[in-house]
């Protein structure tokens, strides 16, 4: 873990929880793509730099979960860094109490509000294509979260985020966190038309053919729609819907994985209620969703 590999003259990744993306701008200078979960994380990415007699001037975040920009504050601290992130991610990262609030809908208890969901605060700006490194392409891939975006090197290595998960991940933990679904489903058709020498997805191996693994997001996700409106052919309020969900699918609830999965659920409940696939009634002073 934390092991520096190679994958073009100029683009590296560091093997981690969600992998690290480092491009040398020159023979002293990198920039990173993301920064790991926490100061530990960012410890571990410094001592790679300083291993290599780097100076790190920048860190682009692909987006403002808290395992992408955990290591931010650290790094920005020891190096004086830029720190740049893509839209509504980049007021996220100066507030990241604002991801399990989001997660929660109100005010996050504190079970929630551990360095898994709630990353330290760092001085980011919004990243633009005017500060962006001479060559590299910022690519939007929106869905998973707000305005995450991967990026594409001079030396043609695209680093895509967590736009996709793994079949592994998916076979194991089969909900993953969407926050748009129909963003998430035009993403994934877009990746899958993407050609580079190699991709680096955040939680899935590196790879240099990417439409196999985008192709089989898509279907789990069609798969867990159908679930959904399957489960609703009676009138059924959320708490009941995300409880049958877990029972489907084998899942162990968690405070955790009530955020996580439950605000994903909601994106799919909202998304099959545009599509007409589900209706909304008031019973009881209770809101239910029903199959139309």
């Amino acid at each position: 873990m934390y092991e520096l590999i190679q994958v073009a003259e100029r683009s590296y990744y560091i093997e981690s929880p969600a992998k690290i993306g480092l491009f040398k701008l020159n023979d002293t200078e990198v920039c990173l793509i993301d920064s790991g979960n926490d100061k530990d994380a960012g410890r571990k990415i410094r001592q790679i730099l300083d291993s290599h007699q780097w100076h790190l001037t920048a860190i682009y975040n692909t987006h403002s979960n808290a395992d992408h920009i955990g290591g931010n504050k650290y790094l920005q601290g020891q190096t004086g860094c830029k720190i740049y992130a893509p839209g509504i991610e980049c007021d996220f990262t100066k507030h990241p109490v604002l991801e399990p609030s989001f997660l929660y809908g109100a005010y996050p208890p504190k079970d929630l509000k551990h360095k898994f969901l709630m990353a330290q605060e760092s001085n980011a700006e919004y990243l633009t294509k005017d500060n962006l490194p001479s060559g590299i392409e910022m690519i939007p891939l929106p869905g998973h979260f707000f305005d995450m975006a991967g990026f594409r090197t001079p030396d043609d290595v695209i680093y895509l985020a967590d736009c996709l998960s793994s079949k592994e991940t998916l076979d194991k933990y089969q909900i993953g966190f969407i926050y748009d679904v129909s963003a998430y489903l035009s993403t994934l058709e877009m990746v899958k038309s993407l050609k580079a020498k190699y991709f680096v997805p955040a939680h899935a191996a590196t790879t240099q053919e990417i439409e196999t693994l985008a192709q089989y997001n898509i279907d789990k996700v069609l798969e867990i729609a159908d679930k959904i409106t399957c489960i609703c052919r009676e009138p059924l309020c959320f708490e009941v819907i995300l409880q049958k969900l877990f029972a489907n699918y084998g899942l162990t609830m968690s405070f955790e994985q009530y955020v996580l999965v439950g605000s994903t659920v909601r994106s799919y409940l909202t998304w099959l209620k545009d599509a007409g696939r589900l209706n909304v009634v008031f019973e009881n002073n209770m809101l239910l969703w029903r199959a139309v």
